[in-house]
């Protein structure tokens, strides 16, 4: 298990992490999600001992990564791809590391064939594809048989077959009980293989729920309506049937009608009161990317000046919860709340779900699980 408490880290006078808390748990998938400059790749860094934390600590199952006995066989990671000698073969990178860590070399050839690199095995990894790339770091990250895995963008560059590939690998090793936790752009991935979600913005956190809580606490459900095409009159009249009766009605590009406050046996009734013909009546929740949108929006440092013309953060309804706040936002300095107090629980105000309440009681410290490769190896 990871564990972070009070994680801060400046360089200078910027602030890249701030009072950072959270816990990643064994037997799931965890993504780690922020836009761009939110401060993954610091805390991914920190978690390895690659960088330290100006202030606060964080631990695998209960230590620091640099004080973990044979860290290289208990934690594996993948922060950059591109960290490979081009002139050396996919074979004998691998083997090098399995020979500081001590570990047999019949397992580099056990990984190769996981990641399907077998074939080009002696061949060097210039001339490796970004794809190929990916797959010779996430190699190397298993080959210590890890109970705890860090994966940054572990995706990137993969073809459509080779992203399923990743998605069943990451549940499977989830399924076996180990520590999986992935960072990554891709909410559609996301949605398809994270089990909990933990999400920063600008170094602070703002979600740590299932991916299921975090949809539900920044969307909102509406149905879709289709008349026919040829009756744009019947389009018009039933919108304006809807709006009376309390829904709010919002044109698709499609042709179709996105209804909010209203059940479907409702819209359905309306409807044939109206005597309008319906070629779909379908409920709708939001995308997870739908969501992170929502919750992320004002966590956004770079954002094209036709993003609100564009309707791309369309409103929610007003009958909708409001997105949840950035912790901090509006006050003088982005990194306004307060850091943990001497005894205070370090949770305190993080939690978040249906049963994370004023008084509800820290995590509880689940089976213990560890890490990887090389800190040199894993930049």
């Amino acid at each position: 298990m990871i564990e972070a408490v009070g994680l801060t880290k400046r360089y200078g006078a910027k602030t890249a992490v701030y009072d950072l808390s959270f816990r990643v748990r064994p037997g799931a998938v965890t993504g780690f999600l922020g836009p761009n400059g939110s401060g993954k790749s610091t805390t991914m860094r920190m978690i390895l001992g690659l960088d330290n934390p100006t202030a606060g600590h964080v631990t695998i199952d209960g230590h620091p990564y640099r004080s973990l006995p044979n860290a290289a066989r208990k934690v594996g990671a993948l922060l950059d791809a591109k960290a490979v000698h081009g002139g050396r073969a996919a074979r004998n990178h691998l083997l090098s590391l399995a020979q500081l860590s001590g570990i047999p070399a019949r397992r580099v050839d056990e990984v190769l064939g996981v990641v399907g690199l077998h074939e080009v095995a002696r061949q060097r990894s210039r001339g490796f594809s970004l794809g190929m790339g990916q797959r010779l770091g996430i190699a190397a990250a298993l080959l210590g048989d890890p109970e705890v895995l860090l994966f940054d963008e572990p995706v990137n560059g993969l073809d459509p077959e080779g992203i399923l590939w990743v998605r069943n690998l990451m549940k499977a090793l989830a399924a076996e009980g180990r520590t999986v936790f992935v960072s990554s752009h891709l909410m559609s991935e996301m949605a398809l293989t994270a089990d909990h979600l933990i999400v920063i913005g600008r170094g602070q956190l703002m979600a740590d729920m299932s991916v299921k809580d975090f949809i539900s606490a920044n969307s909102a459900d509406f149905a879709r309506v289709r008349t026919p095409e040829t009756e744009p009159q019947a389009r018009e009249k039933l919108s304006a049937a809807l709006t009376e009766a309390g829904g709010r009605v919002l044109p698709e590009p499609d042709g179709a009608l996105r209804v909010t406050g209203l059940p479907l046996p409702r819209i359905s009734d309306l409807a044939h009161s109206c005597d309008v013909r319906l070629w779909e009546l379908s409920p709708h929740q939001a995308s997870l990317e739908e969501a992170y949108m929502r919750m992320t929006q004002g966590a956004v440092d770079y954002r094209s000046t036709t993003d609100q013309r564009e309707g791309f953060l369309e409103p929610l309804p007003e009958d909708a919860p409001p997105p949840m706040p950035v912790p901090g936002q509006g006050q003088p300095g982005w990194y306004a709340p307060p850091p943990p107090q001497a005894g205070e629980e370090p949770f305190a105000g993080t939690r978040q779900g249906p049963d994370a309440g004023p008084g509800a009681p820290a995590p509880s410290a689940g089976p213990t699980a560890t890490d990887l490769t090389k800190p040199e190896d894993a930049r």
